[in-house]
C-alpha cells in the first residue's frame, strides 16, 4: 500500500513540475525549446532549401534547434492550416510562397483559414526569380523555338507546375495567352515531383523558381530558356527574359517568407524579426541563396504584410482574366 501511495505521489509531483515548467516559459525566455518551420513544399524544392539554410543558421545563432517539417500538397493549404491552428507562441512557423499567400484566396472557393486574419507576417526571406526550363531532349534552344514548336504541334506539348492555381501554373497560362499557343497543364504536388518528371521525360517543360533547378541547369540535365523578371537574372546573365523575347506583359517575380499564427506575442515577434534579419544578412546565407538562384531579402512584419496584400490585389486581376477564379 505504501509503495502504491509513494508512486502516486511521485506521479503527481512530476505532473505538477511539468505544468510549472510550461508556465515558466514566458515570451521573454523565447526560444526555450526547438522551433518548428513547416514548409509548404516537398523536401528538395527551392522553398525547402531556403528554409533549411535559415533553420541551420538560426539554430547556430540562438543555440536552440530549428526543425524543418515538410507538409506538401493541396497547394500549400495543408501546411498553412496546420500553422493557423497551432498555438501562437512562436514555436510553430510556416515558410510560404507568393502562390500560397497571394493566389490561393482567389483560386479556391474556400480555405480552412483566412490568410490575412489568421497569420502574423514575420519577414520576407527570399526573392525567387522564376524561369521556364525544358528537357534537352525537346531540341529547342530558345523561347522563340519553343513557341514555334508548340504552334506546329498544338495541344501536344505539356508543362508541369507545382499545383493547380500555383504561381507556376499561372505563368504557363500567361505565356500561352500572350504567345497564342496551346500547351497542356500537368499539376504536381510541389516542385520536386514536377522537376523529377521533367527530367524523366513525363513532361516537356516546367515553369519554376530558379531555386531548386540551378544545379540541374548547370549540369545540363535541364535547359533554361527564359526568366520572368524585368531584367536578366544575375545568376544567368546569358539567358534572356520573357519580356526580351517578345512578351513584355509577362513578368512574374516569386518571393517567400516566414509567418507565425495570429496572436504571437510582440516580444516573440520582435525576437524573430531580429534573428531573421541577422541571419539573412550573413554573407554565407546570401551566398547559399544565390547558389540556388534566389536572393536573401529580409524585411519586417509590416513591410511583409503590405507585400502580401499588394501582390494579392495584383494576382486577383490576373487570376480572373485567366478564368481560374474559384475553380478549386
Amino acid at each position: 500500500m505504501k509503495a502504491r501511495t509513494l508512486l502516486a505521489t511521485l506521479t503527481c509531483l512530476a505532473a505538477l513540475a511539468a505544468v510549472a515548467g510550461a508556465a515558466a516559459q514566458t515570451p521573454e525566455d523565447y526560444p526555450s525549446r526547438p522551433v518548428r518551420i513547416i514548409v509548404t513544399q516537398a523536401a528538395g524544392s527551392g522553398m525547402d532549401i531556403q528554409a533549411r539554410i535559415v533553420a541551420q543558421k538560426m539554430s547556430e545563432l540562438w543555440g536552440q534547434q530549428w526543425v524543418v517539417d515538410n507538409r506538401p500538397g493541396a497547394n500549400g493549404i495543408i501546411a498553412m492550416d496546420a500553422v493557423a491552428k497551432a498555438k501562437p507562441d512562436g514555436y510553430t512557423l510556416v515558410y510560404a510562397s507568393a502562390s500560397v499567400l497571394a493566389m490561393n484566396p482567389f483560386i479556391y472557393k474556400s480555405l480552412p483559414y483566412n490568410t490575412l486574419r489568421d497569420f502574423t507576417p514575420i519577414t520576407q526571406a527570399g526573392a525567387n526569380p522564376m524561369g521556364l526550363v525544358v528537357s534537352p531532349a525537346l531540341g529547342v534552344n530558345s523561347l522563340g523555338e519553343l513557341v514555334a514548336l508548340a504552334k506546329a504541334r498544338p495541344g501536344e506539348l505539356n508543362f508541369g507546375s507545382f499545383g493547380i492555381g500555383n504561381q507556376t501554373h499561372l505563368m504557363g497560362e500567361m505565356l500561352s495567352g500572350a504567345a497564342g499557343i496551346k500547351i497542356a497543364h500537368v499539376p504536381y504536388k510541389g516542385q520536386t515531383p514536377a522537376i523529377t518528371d521533367l527530367m524523366g521525360g513525363q513532361v516537356q517543360m516546367a515553369f519554376t523558381t530558379l531555386a531548386g533547378v540551378t544545379d540541374h541547369v548547370e549540369a545540363g540535365r535541364l535547359k533554361l530558356l527564359a526568366t520572368f523578371g524585368e531584367e536578366r537574372d544575375d545568376a544567368f546573365p546569358n539567358v534572356p527574359t520573357v519580356r526580351e523575347s517578345g512578351y513584355p506583359g509577362v513578368i512574374i517575380v516569386g518571393w517567400s517568407g516566414l509567418l507565425a499564427p495570429a496572436g504571437v506575442p510582440p516580444q516573440v515577434l520582435g525576437r524573430l524579426q531580429g534573428g531573421m534579419a541577422q541571419t539573412l544578412a550573413l554573407p554565407e546565407v546570401k551566398a547559399a541563396f544565390s547558389r540556388q538562384g534566389a536572393k536573401a531579402a529580409p524585411s519586417n512584419s509590416d513591410a511583409f504584410g503590405r507585400l502580401i496584400q499588394s501582390e494579392a490585389q495584383k494576382f486577383s486581376v490576373i487570376i480572373k482574366a485567366a478564368g481560374l477564379e474559384g475553380t478549386q
